[in-house]
């Protein structure tokens, strides 16, 4: 395992952070931000930030504030990163520019044409492609990751909500959901893929796609993670057709597209250039998540 001396911004103190690591306070991802001290004398970047999907925006304008935060702020990081001598920027974009849904036996492919369906995917997209271009301009090597659902200890959102509706007991009328298959990565793979990423020759310019390596349906990952935390799911077989015409009723049928149906991954490039194998398994990592849950909640 090769060593790094690692420098993170961040825009919040930290109180948790390992030692030798350098921190740099940076205000915002924003168009004008100064990135010097940042990329001084830094070798690689790895631009994790980015305003992420929001369920409820109430922005009169949506593709705008992405725009502003994913796409020009990004590549203002890029641009100063590559006139301070930066050799390879690695960018963490995501699946949902291939698209929300795969159809059976159609995982996503690195090379697919893009089909961004948001705001989100769409600013995600056209910072991959000004990337692309700040690239060729300077040299600059450009690493490209575009990962499904992350989820590990600490999750948020709607993973965690999961959690806590199998924690209490809660009635899912998710009991039809098997028929689905849906990519996820465990951010130890995430991570472990990136860190493949900094100094391995074969990904200079690349795009990659990244999962557990392992698809689930959706009762599929309720009865594991029911396991792991002891709490086995109450599923009621309600008909999709009718759990969607109830989301929609709710204003929740982007969750419940999502619920069920399919998003699959194709991982050859990554195994096949990079050598690259997840070194966690699913229920390793879902055994972790519910751990660390279980403890902050004091069980």
């Amino acid at each position: 395992m090769r060593e790094f001396a690692v420098r993170v911004a961040v825009r919040r103190p930290v109180s948790a952070m390992p030692l030798g690591v350098e921190l740099v306070a940076i205000s915002d991802l924003a168009p004008d931000t100064d990135w010097s001290r940042a990329v001084h004398k830094s070798n690689v970047v790895v631009h994790t930030a980015a305003r992420v999907h929001v369920m409820w925006d109430t922005s009169s304008d949506p593709i705008s504030v992405f725009r502003r935060v994913n796409v020009d702020g990004t590549l203002t990081l890029a641009k100063q990163a590559a006139e301070a001598g930066v050799s390879r920027f690695i960018y963490l974009s995501s699946i949902k520019v291939n698209g929300e849904e795969t159809k059976p036996g159609r995982p996503f492919l690195p090379d697919d044409a893009p089909s961004p369906l948001d705001a989100y995917s769409i600013s995600k997209l056209e910072a991959e492609l000004g990337l692309k271009q700040i690239s060729a301009a300077s040299g600059m090597e450009v690493v490209i990751i575009r990962p499904p659902l992350v989820y590990g200890p600490g999750v948020k959102a709607n993973f965690l909500s999961m959690i806590k509706w199998l924690y209490k007991g809660t009635p899912l009328p998710l009991g039809a959901a098997t028929g689905n298959k849906r990519s996820l990565v465990a951010l130890e793979n995430l991570v472990d893929l990136i860190v493949t990423c900094i100094a391995h020759p074969s990904a200079a310019n690349q795009t990659f796609l990244v999962s557990d390596g392992e698809d689930l349906s959706t009762v599929e990952l309720l009865t594991r993670m029911g396991a792991v935390l002891e709490r086995p799911p109450r599923l009621l077989a309600i008909p999709p057709s009718l759990f969607l015409l109830g989301a929609r009723l709710m204003g929740r049928h982007d969750l419940a597209r999502r619920l069920l149906g399919s998003l699959q991954i194709d991982l050859g490039k990554t195994r096949d250039l990079l050598g690259w194998h997840p070194p966690i398994s699913v229920d390793r990592a879902l055994e972790r998540t519910a751990r660390h849950f279980l403890e902050e909640v004091g069980r």
